[in-house]
């Protein structure tokens, strides 16, 4: 598969180094607006100049490809992912889906005129730990799930669009966990209240902490907490999460995964009392690819093989709505129903 790859500086290391460590894929050529960017990622990567444009439509008129990887900033997904499509090329996107949810459901209405794929690259489904949860979660081990709690702190430093936007920690890094919250549930965000705020030591233009509550579709209740602006005790990329379930809890926490389960409940001297085996930690399961890694071949698979994605537009438009409804509930200060 030959790939056209838009925007390679920032996150584009990160799918620059996907492509080239797949046996399976290589590159058409490579957009960047950056003249500066474009000669020190031709020279860090071995990319061919001659193949290195500065628009999309430059790069479509000039080389045959069967894909494009958009690592551009969410402003740009529509005109990117839109144009992509219109040429008969499926995208694989960088999440979000698109800067606000006009243009997401525009990326959608464009994959359903024209019958191309469009995946969205919601990595953190592709991770041992993540997979580990959804695993035990479907085994049905520990019963129905009644809420979930999931806990996020983090102080990056990325200079660039992120510390400008109005929303960064909901809009950027956020996204993840609400998606990973619908992958474990199986459902969608039906009703969120949320608030957001900024700590007085911010380096983000935009409120960089926000607390949700959110209830799915299936009766399931979610909090949760975050922040980009922690100063210390960070959790884990992936947050730590806590599932309350019929039969037992299922607790992750840096990165390591946990259980207890109930055994009994029987009536004791004090009334009923509940008896619990030991608390385990689970091991995570193994993958032979992780993350963009896994996202790659996954999106290689459905082209030549033609088949699912679970990421596609028309399903991550459900994330981009619960993303953009704690937005509203954060900037209207009430309940937002979806």
């Amino acid at each position: 598969m030959r790939v056209i790859q838009v925007g390679i500086g920032g996150m584009g290391n990160t799918w620059l180094g996907a492509v080239q460590r797949s046996p399976q894929v290589e590159f058409a050529g490579v957009v960047e607006i950056d003249d500066e960017i474009a000669r020190a990622q031709a020279a860090a990567y071995h990319l061919d100049p001659a193949l290195v444009f500065q628009s999309l439509p430059e790069a479509l008129e000039t080389v045959e490809a069967d894909a494009v990887i958009n690592v551009t900033p969410p402003e740009v997904h529509r005109e990117i992912c839109v144009r992509a499509l219109e040429a008969g090329l499926p995208v694989l996107t960088e999440k979000p889906l698109a800067g606000n949810l006009e243009d997401a459901r525009a990326i959608v209405a464009a994959a359903d005129a024209t019958g191309v794929d469009c995946i969205v690259a919601q990595n953190y489904r592709y991770r041992p730990l993540t997979q580990t949860i959804k695993a035990i979660l479907a085994s049905g081990e520990l019963g129905a799930v009644a809420a979930v709690s999931c806990e996020f702190y983090r102080g990056p430093h990325f200079g660039g669009f992120r510390e400008e936007m109005p929303h960064p920690l909901i809009i950027d890094m956020s996204i993840h966990h609400f998606d990973l919250m619908r992958f474990f549930l199986g459902s969608d965000a039906m009703a969120i209240r949320a608030r957001s705020w900024n700590p007085p030591w911010s380096w983000f233009a935009g409120d960089a902490s926000a607390a949700a509550l959110i209830e799915f579709g299936n009766g399931v209740q979610a909090s949760y907490t975050g922040s980009w602006c922690s100063q210390a005790l960070e959790t884990s990329w992936n947050a730590d999460w806590r599932f309350e379930c019929e039969r037992g809890v299922l607790l992750a926490q840096d990165d390591r995964l946990y259980a207890q389960r109930l055994l009994s409940v029987k009536e004791g001297a004090r009334g009923l009392a509940s008896a619990h085996d030991d608390k385990r930690e689970i091991p995570l399961v193994s993958m032979e690819r992780e993350g963009q890694d896994y996202l790659l071949q996954e999106f290689l698979e459905a082209l030549t093989k033609r088949t699912s994605t679970a990421t596609t537009a028309q399903d991550n438009i459900h994330t981009m709505e619960f993303v953009f409804g704690v937005v509203e509930a954060c900037d209207s200060g009430g309940l937002f129903n979806l």
